[in-house]
């Protein structure tokens, strides 16, 4: 009787394996760093050259403020939806299922692509607020306030390609995922960091003060003027507890369940 006393990796390392596959993939076919970077940097150099002076003359305050941490979370999403249209083809063409009968741990596909999507919009959300520091931007806070900053774009980047995921391995037609991405990037922008909430019609103001997007961007307009950013992380901490018990549970399933079924 024999012991097979070879030593098994570990879940981060096999996790680290499968991020550095999407690396890869990313680099040979840059739409998602396209998706993910260049186009929310866009959006902020095009969006305050247009209105920049405007916001200030009407609000007294710099656009910039709320333009970075919109854009940052913008791209999160941006980078999330390019992502997740390869799983698609990753299930017809049995590379899920090929993946799941490998000597690994079972989750460690599912963990490495939310973690390569954690690095992406980590370094995504820092060259974008990079460029708004260029452009003007004064931080005010203190290093710790900085990651917080830039933490902050990353968990609602992994919560929504979760979701993505969930939808993903569940259809063929691409265009479903619209139906989720276009009401969350829709919420960015209609939040505290484009449009001041104090300017809109009364009916609308706690909709749009109190929606996921809006407590995240709050927050990081908050840690930017270094002001208090104790309520609106409160509230951004309560969302995403509330989404990430409805969406990861489902993402898990559905994964499976794809990878288990075969092309």
């Amino acid at each position: 009787m024999t012991v097979d006393n070879e030593p098994r990796s570990s879940l981060p390392g096999e996790s680290l394996v499968f991020a550095r596959r999407l690396f890869t993939h990313w680099r040979r076919q840059p739409v998602v760093p396209i998706q993910a970077v260049f186009f929310p940097t866009f959006l902020l150099v095009t969006y305050y050259l247009l209105v920049g002076e405007s916001v200030m003359t009407v609000t007294g305050a710099d656009s910039l403020y709320g333009l970075v941490p919109t854009c940052a979370v913008a791209g999160a999403m941006f980078g999330a939806l390019a992502a997740s249209l390869s799983i698609r083809f990753e299930r017809e063409g049995g590379l899920l299922s090929r993946m799941w009968t490998l000597p690994v741990h079972r989750s460690s596909a599912l963990t490495g692509r939310l973690l390569a999507e954690a690095v992406r919009t980590l370094v995504a959300s820092a060259v974008i607020t990079a460029v708004g520091i260029g452009l003007g931007l004064r931080f005010e806070g203190g290093w710790f306030d900085l990651l917080l900053f830039l933490m902050v774009p990353v968990v609602v980047g992994v919560i929504f390609a979760a979701a993505l995921i969930a939808i993903a391995v569940r259809t063929t037609n691409s265009s479903v995922l619209m139906w989720l991405a276009v009401p969350a990037i829709t919420a960015a922008f209609a939040s505290s960091g484009s449009p001041p909430v104090e300017l809109l019609p009364g009916a609308v103001q706690p909709l749009v003060r109190y929606q996921p997007m809006a407590t995240a961007i709050g927050a990081m307009r908050s840690l930017a003027q270094g002001d208090s950013a104790l309520w609106p992380l409160v509230l951004g901490c309560a969302w995403t507890v509330a989404l990430a018990a409805v969406i990861l549970p489902l993402a898990v399933r559905g994964y499976r369940a794809a990878a288990e079924s075969g092309p």
